[in-house]
C-alpha cells in the first residue's frame, strides 16, 4: 500500500501498479461474481469485470424487462450467466448488491437466505449497512461484508474503462469472515477498473457520499447555477448569454483547467479580472454557504436524509412524482436555453 500526500497529510492508497490486474485475477479465479441488479452501476461494474476476464453472471428480475433485455444485449445468456436473482445469488461467490438503496430494503429478505457460508457480500454504498435500523439489511456472521465505491456515475465507470483511465474508488470491509476479505475487495476494486483506491469505512463513505451528491456535485451545483441564471435573466441579459455564463464555460472550459491542474492553476489562466473578482467574492460564498453544509451534514450524521429516501422512493407513486420533478427540471428556461446552446457547439 503506498503512501501518498494529500495536501500535508499522508493517507494508505491502492495503485494498480502495486496490485496489478494479473493478481486481482489470481485472487478472484474460484469466484463467481453475481452482479445483482442490472441498473446503474450493475452494467458498468459487470462488463469491466468481464473484459478483464473475471468469471461475472448477473442476478436481474425478469419482470423488469427494460433491464433483462439490456443485459442480454451486452452480451449475458440467458440460463448460463443471466438468471432470476435468487437463483444467481445461489450460484454466486461474490453477491454484488447493485440495487438501489430502496431496493435493497425490499429484495433483502429473498437474498439473505440464499448466501453460502464463505460468500463475500459486497456493496458500492454504505447506505444498507450504516443505516440498518432503518433498511433492516443485517448480514449473517458467517459472510465477508465489504465495499468498493467507485467515486462517480456507472456511465463514467465503464466510459473511463473504456478510455484506459479508471476512475478512483474507495473500499472498506465490515466484516471478516473468511480472512480473505480485505484481498477479495482490493481484487474486485481492480476488476471493475479503479484507477486507485483508498480506504473508508461504510459509515465514512455513506456520510461523505450523500453530503456530496446533495453539496457540490448535485444540489448545491443546480441550485447556484439556477441563483445566477435568475439574476442575470432579471437584468436584462438574454438565455444564451445567462446559460453561456452560468453553465457552458464551466462545463466546456474552466472545470477542465481544474481537472488539469487545480483550481489556482485555473485562476491563473484567466484574466486579471476573473482572477481578482474570484478571490475576493469565494469567501463571501464559503460563509453563505457553510451553514446550509452543516445543516446538510448533521441531517446525513443522523440518519434524517436516510429516512427522507426509504420514505419518498418507497410511495406508490414515486416514479410519476420523480418524472414530474426531473420535467420541471428540464423544461426550465435555462435547460432549454442548454439544450439549443449545445446544439450549436461545433461537431467533434
Amino acid at each position: 500500500m503506498a503512501k501518498i500526500d494529500f495536501g500535508g497529510v499522508l493517507e494508505n492508497v491502492v495503485t494498480r501498479e502495486e496490485f496489478s490486474l494479473s493478481k486481482a485475477r489470481e485472487v478472484l479465479k474460484n469466484e463467481v461474481v453475481a452482479v445483482i441488479g442490472y441498473g446503474v452501476q450493475g452494467p458498468a461494474q459487470a462488463l469491466n469485470m468481464k473484459d478483464n476476464g473475471i468469471n461475472v453472471i448477473i442476478g436481474q428480475a425478469p419482470e423488469f424487462k427494460a433491464d433483462w433485455d439490456k443485459a442480454v444485449k451486452d452480451g449475458f445468456v440467458p440460463g448460463k450467466t443471466l438468471f432470476p436473482v435468487e437463483e444467481a445469488v445461489t450460484k454466486g461467490t461474490i453477491i454484488q448488491y447493485l440495487v438501489s438503496d430502496a431496493a435493497q430494503r425490499i429484495l433483502w429478505p429473498k437474498i439473505k437466505p440464499c448466501l453460502k457460508k464463505g460468500d463475500a457480500l459486497y456493496f458500492s454504498h454504505g447506505f444498507s449497512i450504516t443505516y440498518k435500523e432503518h433498511t433492516g439489511v443485517i448480514p449473517p456472521a458467517d459472510v465477508d461484508v465489504i465495499l468498493c465505491a467507485p467515486k462517480g456515475s456507472g456511465t463514467s465507470v465503464r466510459r473511463n474503462f473504456l478510455a484506459g483511465a479508471g476512475i478512483n474508488s474507495s473500499y472498506s470491509v465490515f466484516q471478516d469472515f473468511t480472512g480473505r476479505a480485505e484481498e477479495r475487495t482490493i481484487a474486485l476494486g481492480i476488476a471493475i477498473g479503479s484507477g486507485y483506491l483508498f480506504p473508508t469505512t461504510f459509515e465514512q463513505e455513506v456520510f461523505s457520499d450523500l453530503t456530496g451528491e446533495r453539496g457540490v456535485l448535485m444540489g448545491a451545483l443546480a441550485g447556484i447555477m439556477d441563483a445566477q441564471y435568475k439574476v442575470l435573466r432579471e437584468n436584462g441579459h438574454s438565455p444564451s448569454e445567462a446559460f453561456n455564463e452560468t453553465v457552458e464555460e464551466l462545463t466546456q472550459s474552466l472545470i477542465r483547467l481544474v481537472d488539469e491542474n487545480g483550481m489556482d492553476w485555473m485562476y491563473a489562466n484567466c484574466s486579471a479580472t476573473a482572477q481578482r473578482g474570484a478571490l475576493d467574492w469565494r469567501p463571501k460564498f464559503m460563509e453563505a454557504t457553510l451553514p446550509v453544509f452543516k445543516e446538510l451534514y448533521k441531517r446525513v450524521k443522523s440518519g434524517e436524509e436516510c429516512v427522507r429516501v426509504l420514505k419518498s422512493t418507497g410511495a406508490a407513486n414515486y416514479k410519476e412524482t420523480l418524472d414530474a420533478e426531473l420535467r420541471e427540471l428540464g423544461n426550465s428556461e435555462m435547460w432549454r436555453a442548454g439544450s439549443a446552446v449545445r446544439k450549436l457547439r461545433p461537431i467533434k
